[in-house]
């Protein structure tokens, strides 16, 4: 009888809208391919057909009226699909799993930016989600003013371009993604040995140069076959 495959491993990216995650998914999925690392890419919120919807409701500027609780739970609602259909499936089968955002994000922007506090969060993520945690994440802290104005244009050049409007958040006061990054901080502060913050306004190969470090690192600890890339 064949062996059972060892779990795999998963890795989420956060940081705010426009700190440059797309360009380093995209980065690190070419990456894992080259190191032939079988590998499954997924989104919060989406990455599900439900997930889909909910995304669009969540970040629509047409839903403006939406309660901050019911964003929430919206949130979590999304992330237990995403868990039972995506990632535990492809961690079952031994891949590397690598997930867009993930609970830091929901701590950081419902509980930081929308002041429900951290306890809630990191209850229904016990409640719903079996507490699953990340085997790394990958934190990107560029200055937040450049964050904030680079997601603005990039949401407005969507609508220009494709229609899509996915700019509930980038709406909001700048305070609101001051309390999102401090909450950011506050996470890697917190946990130290599973987040990994890259601060600073760095060059894309400065950035993706450190992601693929601490990801070869953790690697190495996590499968014997994988030291040769440290």
């Amino acid at each position: 009888m064949a062996a059972e495959p060892a779990r795999g491993f998963f890795l989420t990216l956060e940081g705010l809208d426009g700190s440059g995650k797309t360009t380093q998914i995209r980065r690190l999925t070419a990456w894992l391919t080259a190191q032939n690392i079988p590998h499954t890419l997924t989104r919060q919120p989406g990455g599900t057909e439900t997930g889909d919807r909910i995304r669009a409701l969540l970040l629509d500027s047409k839903s403006s009226g939406l309660a901050p609780f019911t964003e929430l739970a919206m949130m979590f609602a999304d992330r237990a699909q995403a868990i039972d259909q995506v990632i535990e499936p492809a961690l079952t089968r031994g891949e590397f799993v690598v997930c867009d955002r993930f609970t830091d994000s929901t701590e950081a922007y419902q509980g930081g930016g929308r002041e429900l506090g951290s306890e809630i969060v990191l209850d229904l993520h016990r409640l719903l989600c079996g507490n699953l945690q990340p085997d790394l994440t990958i934190l990107l802290l560029p200055d937040l003013q450049t964050s904030v104005s680079r997601a603005r244009r990039r949401n407005l050049r969507q609508i220009a371009e494709k229609g899509a409007d996915e700019n509930r958040f980038e709406r909001e006061q700048f305070d609101f993604f001051a309390r999102v990054y401090s909450k950011y901080r506050e996470i890697a502060a917190r946990e130290p040995v599973r987040v990994v913050a890259i601060d600073g306004d760095l060059s894309v190969d400065q950035v993706h140069s450190r992601v693929i470090t601490a990801i070869a690192e953790r690697l190495a600890q996590w499968q014997p076959r994988f030291k040769t890339l440290v």
